[in-house]
Order: C-alpha cells, then sequence, then structure tokens
C-alpha cells in the first residue's frame, strides 16, 4: 500500500490536502442559497371567520418540481400570559389545481387529526399541518377547519398559516454538486481498480478489500439517480436516495467493525465467527432506518397530515430499539479498537495502518459531531429521530459539508490505499503481521530514521546496506 511508503511530511500533506478540500466546500456551502424558504400567508383573525370554526381555505403560490416538497405550519397568538396545554382537533381537506384551472382533491376522504398545543407568553409552538413529499401539481388549495379552539381559557388573537418549501436555487445547487460528487467518485473507483489490476484478490489488504466496496456505494449515496426527482413525480426517487445513504452509511460502520477486528485476526476470516456478528448489530440499524422511514412515507401517502408524534407508542419504541443497538455497536467497536491498539502497537506495518485509520477517522467523526451539535443542539434525542421539517438541511452549508466530509474521507483513504509503486514486494508480504515482525522501531522501519533515503520495502537487507556502504567508507 502507499502507507508505507509515505514519509512524515507526506502524511502531514495528506491531512493538509483534506482539510483544505474540506474547507472549500464548507465557504461554497456559505455562499450558497438558503435550503428551506418560508412563505407567510395572511394572519386570520377570529373576529372574521366566527371564531374560528368555519373552514379556513388557503392556496399557495405557483409551485414547481424544484420545490420538492411542501410544509404548512401553523402557530397560533394568544391574548393571554398563561401558559397552556391542550389538545386541538382539526379537519384538512387538500386538493391540486391543474393547469386548466380545475380543482381536483387529491384525497377524496378528508383528515381529522390531533395535535398537542403548547403556549406562553402569548405564542404558541409551531404545529405541522400537513407535509407533502413530493408535488404534483402547481398549486394546491387546502382547507383547514378546527373544532373547539376558542375558549374563554384560550382567547387567540391571530392564527398565522407558513408555507415551507425547498428553495428552487439550493435545487440547482443540490443537482450540480451531487453531479461533481457523482463524476469524482466514479474516477476514484476507476483509478483503484486500476491500480489494483496486478494483484490477486488474496494478496489485497483487508483496507484494499473494502474500499472496492465502499467506492461503488460511494456513488450510489451521491445518488446519480436524483435528477429523476425532478422529471417523476413520485415518491419512489426520494426513497431511492434514502434507501442509498442507509445502505452506504451501514457499510461504513461494518468497514470500521471488520478492519479493527481484521488487524488481529488473520489468515482465513470465516463468515460465521468474523462477519456475522456484524452483519446483525449493523443490520438491525438499517433495518430500524429503513423500517422508519418507510413507515413515515408510506403513512403521509395516505394521509400528508399524519405525524410519527400521533404513534407514540410505536414511535417510542423504535426509537429505543434504534438507540440500544446503536449503544450496542459503539461499545463493540471501542472494544475492538482497544484490543488493536495493546496487540499491535509493536508491529510497526500494522501500528502505521491502526494509526493513520484511527486518526482521520476520529478527526471525520468530530466534524461530524460538531456539526451535528450546531444543527440540532441538547435536543438532538429528543424528536429528531425521523426525517421531517426539523431534520432537513437549513443552509447550503450543512449539506455540503455532509456530502464533502464523506466522499473527502473515502478519496483520502483510496489514495492512501492503493498500491504504491514498489508494491510487488508488498504482496508478498500479504496482510500477516509476523512479517512486520522486525526488531527496528518504528521510525526506523517507515520513516528511515538516520537512513532517510531508504525505502520501507527494502526492510533490514537495505539498511544493512547502507551501515556497511558507511562502515567502509
Amino acid at each position: 500500500m502507499r502507507l508505507y511508503t509515505l514519509s512524515k511530511r507526506h502524511f502531514v500533506l495528506v491531512f493538509i490536502v483534506f482539510f483544505i478540500c474540506f474547507g472549500v466546500i464548507v465557504l461554497i456551502g456559505i455562499a450558497g442559497p438558503e435550503i428551506i424558504t418560508s412563505r407567510a400567508l395572511p394572519p386570520i383573525s377570529p373576529t372574521t371567520k366566527g371564531n374560528l370554526t368555519s373552514p379556513l381555505k388557503l392556496q399557495t403560490p405557483g409551485l414547481s418540481t424544484y420545490n420538492q416538497e411542501l410544509w404548512l405550519t401553523c402557530h397560533f397568538e394568544q391574548n393571554s400570559v398563561v401558559e397552556i396545554r391542550k389538545n386541538v382537533s382539526m379537519m384538512v381537506t387538500i386538493s391540486g389545481v391543474m393547469q386548466d384551472t380545475s380543482v381536483p382533491n387529491i384525497r377524496v376522504y378528508p383528515h381529522n387529526h390531533t395535535r398537542s398545543l403548547h403556549c406562553a407568553n402569548r405564542l404558541c409552538d409551531e404545529i405541522i399541518v400537513l407535509h407533502l413529499g413530493y408535488l404534483n401539481y402547481t398549486e394546491y388549495v387546502i382547507t383547514v377547519t378546527f373544532y373547539n379552539l376558542m375558549s374563554s381559557e384560550f382567547p387567540i388573537k391571530d392564527v398565522n398559516f407558513t408555507l415551507k418549501m425547498y428553495n428552487a436555487s439550493f435545487s440547482q445547487v443540490e443537482i450540480w454538486f451531487r453531479f461533481i460528487f457523482v463524476v469524482f467518485t466514479f474516477m476514484v473507483t476507476c483509478l483503484f481498480a486500476h491500480s489494483l489490476r496486478k494483484f490477486s484478490m488474496r494478496d489485497w489488504a483487508i483496507e484494499q478489500k473494502w474500499m472496492s466496496i465502499l467506492l461503488p456505494l460511494l456513488l450510489l449515496y451521491n445518488d446519480p439517480f436524483f435528477p429523476l426527482s425532478f422529471l417523476v413525480s413520485s415518491w419512489f426517487p426520494g426513497m431511492l436516495d434514502d434507501l442509498f445513504q442507509a445502505i452506504f452509511l451501514c457499510a461504513l460502520l461494518i468497514f470500521w467493525l471488520c478492519v479493527y477486528h481484521g488487524f488481529r485476526v488473520q489468515g482465513e476470516r470465516k463468515f460465521l465467527t468474523f462477519y456475522l456478528p456484524k452483519l446483525i448489530i449493523v443490520g438491525l440499524l438499517w433495518l430500524a432506518a429503513v423500517t422508519l422511514g418507510i413507515w413515515q412515507t408510506v403513512n403521509e401517502l395516505h394521509d400528508p397530515t399524519y405525524q410519527y408524534r400521533v404513534d407514540t407508542s410505536n414511535f417510542q419504541g423504535m426509537k429505543i430499539f434504534f438507540l440500544i443497538v446503536g449503544s450496542v455497536y459503539i461499545l463493540y467497536l471501542v472494544f475492538l479498537i482497544v484490543r488493536a491498539c495493546s496487540e499491535l502497537k509493536n508491529m510497526p506495518y500494522f501500528d502505521l495502518r491502526l494509526k493513520f485509520l484511527t486518526g482521520l477517522t476520529f478527526i471525520v467523526l468530530i466534524i461530524s459531531i460538531v456539526i451535528i451539535y450546531l444543527r440540532f443542539g441538547a435536543n438532538i434525542l429528543q424528536d429528531n429521530f425521523v426525517a421531517e421539517l426539523s431534520t432537513h438541511y437549513q443552509n447550503s452549508a450543512e449539506f455540503l459539508s455532509f456530502y464533502g466530509l464523506l466522499n473527502f474521507y473515502l478519496y483520502t483513504l483510496a489514495y492512501v490505499y492503493s498500491p504504491s509503486k514498489n508494491a510487488v514486494y508488498e504482496s508478498q508480504l500479504k496482510d500477516n503481521p509476523a512479517f512486520s515482525m522486525l526488531n527496528d522501531s518504528d521510525d526506523d522501519v517507515i520513516y528511515g530514521s538516520d537512513y532517510e533515503e531508504m525505502p520501507l520495502q527494502n526492510g533490514r537487507a537495505n539498511k544493512s546496506k547502507y551501515q556497511d556502504e558507511s562502515d567502509s567508507d
């Protein structure tokens, strides 16, 4: 691997290039457009609508496929400063406006739901009335009817409705950057596969085997089929995108487990004892994430006013299950890292592989945690568990930072794990730590110590040659 031939300066340069690329993509995102655009509808006063007992008819402005999704939110302004908690019942009917101005009903039956309302200091928390996952029409007519809303204990001053949708400018930015990432990932995948063509798969290191899997999955993560979302009025492209992301992220989780365990387990890695436990743990995470996403999507297709919070028992059960399996994964990964560090610290080749992967992965995880914390704050484990308005990216910087981080992470690994120019000798070492049990220190073997021109692949033989020449002088 190229990892064995890199000097300290080369390692520093690799990390500098990684940070420069990530910084550039973040700056581009900061200069980019907002992701979610809002349009407030005129406030509705109870005095003009018969104490809000009559239906409230709302019409959206002109929409395009670049708006992708539509949310209708509502918040109340009350005359009292008293804190109030109550359940609000409402009925919602949705109709789509055709190009010939006809208004067919999208859903034949109206939808009745109850929302929990919390008010304090004259303002109430915003509630989501409905969510459309894809747009079939250029305009929508939405009729909302509240039941038993007004009372002496809950005097309402105004009702404010807000339409939220994806910014059309951001949709164009997303298309272009996904396309750029797809092209670069395809090029990196082809170059990495081309560099391994001279070697048998039995000579590949475990990192190289996994990179040959992760790079094609990264291509799916960037979703080459994403433009279909703007050409086809269907839920399928969006669901396909979510599925690709879940598959790639879970494959990345398995990669970390297998590599840290594989450093210690040489020879034949049996499926039942090596791969199966890891597949079960990560498979449960994947199954929980995909099931929750499909559950939310299917319910919204039948009822755009559906919210997962309404189905509290099932949602909380799935959430607890996800957190338990996630905790088991973290503990297992930490255990494998500690065991690998304790057993391989005196093996120069494997020690270097362990340090590089752990260092780069730790940096990526820290950046991800910082971004997530800045996005959600301390409420990350509360109601931001599934994708709805609160969990969507708020600006282009968040979107590009996540996508760029994972792409540059895989590109860096592909470069470092690709075969070096002198990789023929490396293939003889295979993936066995017994060949790395040298008497030299890490600095002597990897970086050459006083013999800076000594290549790593020639090991002690070349060092002896340099010493003999020095003695003769």
